[in-house]
């Protein structure tokens, strides 16, 4: 796979004040834009932009490497705080003797690196660092069947880190210095006048949008028929005032098709609509290829219809698409948030109470034995489980007994406990009062920077087409975090801003849809088609002889619990069935061995 931010320099050449003032002119730096002076030089990708002091903080320009660089001499490491949009970029000054690096809010644009204090190499794909080794980390294995993916700073390779959202690196003399540039400040005091508020909220939509089609001849959409995607796809209509193409995916499975919702949104705004369903011959044909295009395992099931949407768009001449992820993130729309809530209220009992309940719903209790209070215990039991690992309660793999699941070898390197402290260290970076709001916060982190964005990234780069963001503008971030709190999440009802706002804009049928996803019918689909259940054996039984799990394991996995209760572990069989796919796309697949 191909790389687009990469370089690679010797950092005691860096260190020395001899050496240092040659390095510029030598160096090497590859991005989609680089800029150079007689001090540093400056790489990036994506499309930064940066406060304009001139017109006012609020006021961002497109930034150039050469703006950058300037920006850098005159801010230094407080650089990043000043700039928006989405990017990756490295700075190696010579006079200051220091290399910078840093990504934006949400990740949108990646970035690893590996130093041993004398070199430093760094790409935007984790299995394109230089001299990254053989060595698999065993505890990123671990993560990826607890997460579906590796949260950063891990990756799979033992030597490569990859920098958080909203991160940033500062590598000098002194050492390694990892900070946020971006703060999680949520103003729970702002009360707007709904009205002024709709208003700009719809405004800031369009300009979003509108932003996009700049140097693009044809701008498609995905479109899922939820909210998120139906406003993207409406407001791109509105816009350019044509039937703006559109792009969707069916399943042939009960409870996983929205082809419904898609065309209600399509034909009230009058769409180009395209229509794909995918079938299990497809998942045959692509499974490997999706696997192994990305930089490192990763199990997000919805990687496979995005791909495909996206192929169709680029086969039609579209050449940028627009996706709507986002929506949910930052105004509130999972359908978690009401039910933690709901937990929530037992903790607003008087603790004199909790105290006398929580014995009579302990493991021992009778009561846990007599319908209608064998639910009051659960909640109970459940409502005593702090944030965020209340979250992870019921963890697939974790149910399943990590001693079960994995080979023993795999098993006694792996820390079961990292992943809940990687969570509550997320957890305690947002020190917003509200709970939404702190649940918005994990998600950006967990759901959007290291799952959604990355399918959605690998998808249009596999098919070869540009994607944007438009619901993560940072204006929209901006003013997203200066809603009321219960403007998110009004007792039980998720995003009703969001809703309210977008109400004789967007169908009524969308507006009171209940939420599904873009799941795919993996696990339905692999009982019942034997060519597909032939891939995911075969997948797991090298898996097991990798000594990655257990043969008893994958035994029980593939002839008991899969025909028993498909929707369920299907989603198991997938992620292993991915691991397996990818480590096979690895130019050294037979030795690559983990380690911690």
């Amino acid at each position: 796979m191909k790389d687009r931010l990469a370089g690679q320099l010797d950092l005691t050449r860096l260190f020395d004040p001899l050496a240092a003032r040659a390095l510029p002119a030598s160096l090497v730096l590859r991005g989609n834009d680089v800029a150079r002076d007689a001090d540093a030089t400056c790489a990036v990708i994506g499309s930064p932009s940066l406060k304009n002091d001139l017109v006012g903080n609020a006021a961002r320009t497109t930034a150039s490497a050469g703006q950058l660089l300037r920006a850098w001499h005159e801010h230094g490491a407080e650089v990043a705080a000043r700039i928006g949009g989405s990017y990756a970029l490295v700075i190696v000054d010579a006079a200051r003797q220091c290399v910078f690096l840093a990504v934006d809010r949400f990740a949108v644009e990646t970035l690893c690196y590996r130093t041993d204090g004398e070199t430093l190499a760094f790409s935007d794909r984790a299995d394109c660092v230089e001299g990254r080794g053989n060595e698999l980390d065993a505890q990123a294995i671990f993560d990826y069947l607890y997460f579906h993916m590796i949260p950063a700073p891990r990756t799979i390779f033992r030597r490569v880190r990859r920098l958080p959202a909203a991160h940033a690196l500062l590598i000098d003399r002194y050492g390694v210095q990892e900070t946020r540039h971006w703060r999680l400040d949520f103003d729970e005091q702002n009360r707007p006048p709904f009205a002024a508020a709709r208003e700009t909220f719809r405004q800031l939509i369009r300009e979003s949008v509108a932003e996009q089609l700049s140097g693009q001849s044809r701008v498609g959409a995905f479109l899922s028929g939820g909210t998120d995607s139906s406003t993207v796809a409406g407001m791109l209509c509105q816009i350019t005032g044509t039937a703006a193409p559109v792009f969707s995916i069916g399943f042939d499975a009960e409870g996983y098709d929205e082809m419904e919702y898609a065309r209600i949104a399509a034909r009230h705004f009058g769409c180009e609509h395209h229509e794909y369903y995918l079938t299990p011959a497809d998942l045959l044909a692509s499974m490997p290829a999706v696997a192994q295009h990305h930089d490192q395992p990763f199990g997000n099931s919805s990687a496979l219809p995005a791909y495909y949407c996206a192929r169709i768009a680029q086969a039609d001449g579209c050449t940028r698409m627009l996706a709507g992820d986002g929506g949910d993130e930052l105004f509130g729309g999972n359908s978690r948030y009401a039910v933690q809530r709901l937990f929530e209220f037992y903790h607003a009992l008087p603790s004199g109470i909790r105290r006398r309940i929580e014995p009579a719903c302990a493991d021992d209790s009778p009561m846990r034995r007599i319908p209608g209070l064998k639910q009051v215990c659960g909640y109970v039991r459940h409502s005593r489980v702090p944030m965020p690992d209340r979250l992870q309660t019921f963890n697939l793999i974790m149910q399943l007994d990590p001693a079960q699941v994995l080979g023993a070898e795999l098993l006694g390197q792996v820390d079961l406990g990292e992943p809940s402290r990687h969570m509550q260290a997320t957890w305690n970076e947002c020190l917003a009062p509200s709970l939404i709001n702190r649940m918005l916060a994990y998600d950006w982190r967990y759901t959007l920077a290291d799952s959604d964005l990355p399918k959605v990234r690998g998808a249009t780069g596999m098919a070869g087409i540009a994607v944007a963001y438009p619901l993560l503008a940072d204006r929209l971030t901006d003013f997203s975090m200066s809603l009321p709190p219960d403007w998110k999440l009004r007792r039980f009802k998720l995003r009703w801003f969001f809703k309210e706002a977008l109400r004789g804009f967007l169908p009524d049928e969308i507006l009171i849809k209940k939420k599904k996803g873009f799941g795919l019918p993996f696990g339905v689909w692999t009982a019942r088609t034997p060519a597909l259940r032939e891939l995911a054996a075969d997948s797991l039984t090298t898996l097991a002889t990798r000594g990655m799990v257990r043969a008893d394991f994958v035994s029980r996995l593939m002839t008991e619990y899969l025909p028993e209760h498909p929707g369920y572990y299907g989603e198991m069989v997938w992620i292993l069935t991915m691991l397996e796919q990818w480590l096979r796309g690895q130019p050294e697949s037979s030795s690559l061995t983990w380690a911690n």
